[in-house]
């Protein structure tokens, strides 16, 4: 059976001062939402209200129809997991143990891993081709592997929803490609995927769906197809492109230079 999360006219910001406002959408199992929009856009912040961090001043997040607001931090991780971009720790953990961490959300104050988590852990590992790293320092594995394994501990969550924060970041080409792959892969696992990015084509290769910010509003929600249109994407991000249909139905934006 599928899960819903909800965004019901959120508005939230810092030290009240409005960053993001009426914001709506929708993400459903199986589905791929890519939220698009320049710095500042208000992005981050939308993420952080998601992920129960910072309180709503307006409107409601619902998951499959209950309200968020007074859930405790456990109960929420159970139903959203989140991928950050690819950083280094200023500890030397082992790969398997960053991963392991993600059992948190299902274990008691003073409990420790059961044989169960080490289980689902290296479940995770698997199935994100970072088995054969269970021992090395996260600290001195790649970028690319490390963004694998952030995606790995978000599987062992066992949530509902991820939430990833521009997974392609700091990735070349060839890695950016095989991370959204994946990205697909899990929404056909039946996974629900919320994530950022800067770059349109992204989420022409991947998502199901997309939404548009501009200045803390929401400019458009809808398929790939018809939401980024190039009067739209000038508007998000104040400089000029274009749309081009390519082989096989595939669309490209790439900026005009002249």
């Amino acid at each position: 059976m599928g899960v819903r999360l909800e965004v019901e006219s959120a508005s939230c910001g810092y030290e009240g001062k409005p960053v993001v406002s009426d914001i709506s959408l929708a993400l459903d199992s199986g589905e791929v939402l890519c939220l698009l929009g320049a710095n500042g856009s208000g992005k981050t912040t939308l993420f952080k209200a998601i992920l129960g961090l910072l309180r709503l001043t307006g409107g409601r997040i619902l998951i499959d129809g209950h309200d968020t607001a007074a859930w405790p931090q456990r109960r929420l991780a159970r139903s959203l997991a989140y991928v950050p971009q690819a950083h280094t720790p200023p500890f030397p953990f082992a790969v398997r143990d960053v991963v392991l961490t993600a059992r948190t959300a299902h274990l008691g104050i003073f409990a420790s891993p059961s044989k169960r988590d080490i289980a689902i852990a290296e479940d995770a590992m698997e199935a994100l081709g970072v088995s054969h790293l269970s021992g090395e320092r996260y600290t001195e594995i790649s970028g690319r592997e490390r963004q694998r394994v952030l995606i790995a501990r978000a599987l062992a969550q066992q949530a509902e929803f991820l939430v990833m924060d521009e997974p392609t970041s700091n990735l070349d080409f060839g890695n950016q490609v095989r991370v959204l792959r994946r990205v697909r892969e899990l929404a056909d696992r039946g996974l629900a995927l919320l994530m950022t990015t800067h770059f349109p084509d992204h989420a022409f290769l991947c998502a199901s769906r997309v939404a548009v910010l501009k200045a803390g509003r929401l400019l458009a929600v809808g398929s790939p197809e018809t939401v980024l249109t190039q009067d739209r994407l000038e508007s998000a991000y104040g400089v000029p492109l274009r749309i081009l249909n390519v082989d096989s139905g595939l669309r490209l934006c790439v900026p005009r230079m002249g």
